[in-house]
């Protein structure tokens, strides 16, 4: 019975998204067969992103000790942190659910928090894959113009989450 509790209260949005489909499900069959069949395919693509990149984040665990991350992208990394952390994220690749476990590997390597915040956000707004994608649609202006709103915006983000997080604590 306890277990049940656990699973129900850390899974509830979760059960109470499932629950909702099937409801539509019952309500309209061609609009909940859309739901589950989307869901199933983003299921499937999730599962084949994630192991290579659950793999590669092992080996760089593994391989790149501690005082390395500390030295470049630490509390006293400054503007060379915030450069290496746009740097990998520019070079990265894959859905933003991809970033979440390279996240993760970077807190405990004892990197700035305000460095993974801009890491989070440059994945989204600076990677190369999309930069050429957004070259080619919407012209270079648009997109220098967009990074040049965008870089600093990152930047101002980081530092005031990073604020912010440090304020809550300290209270």
């Amino acid at each position: 019975m306890k277990n049940l509790k656990f699973i129900i209260k850390r899974y509830k949005y979760f059960l109470v998204s499932l629950f909702i489909c099937i409801l539509i499900y019952l309500y309209n069959i061609g609009i909940g067969f859309k739901i589950f069949s989307t869901t199933f395919s983003s299921l499937i693509q999730m599962l084949s992103i994630l192991p290579p990149v659950m793999i590669l984040l092992s080996l760089l665990d593994i391989w790149v000790p501690k005082k390395y991350f500390i030295k470049y992208m630490g509390d006293s990394s400054g503007i060379k942190g915030i450069f290496i952390t746009f740097l990998i994220a520019f070079f990265s690749a894959g859905p933003m659910y991809a970033a979440f476990p390279f996240t993760a590997i970077l807190m405990k390597k004892g990197v700035k928090f305000s460095n993974i915040i801009i890491f989070l956000n440059a994945w989204c707004v600076t990677k190369f894959s999309t930069l050429l994608f957004e070259m080619g649609a919407l012209g270079y202006k648009f997109t220098i113009l967009r990074l040049v709103i965008d870089i600093p915006g990152v930047i101002i983000i980081g530092y005031l989450i990073d604020y912010m997080i440090k304020s809550r604590d300290l209270n």
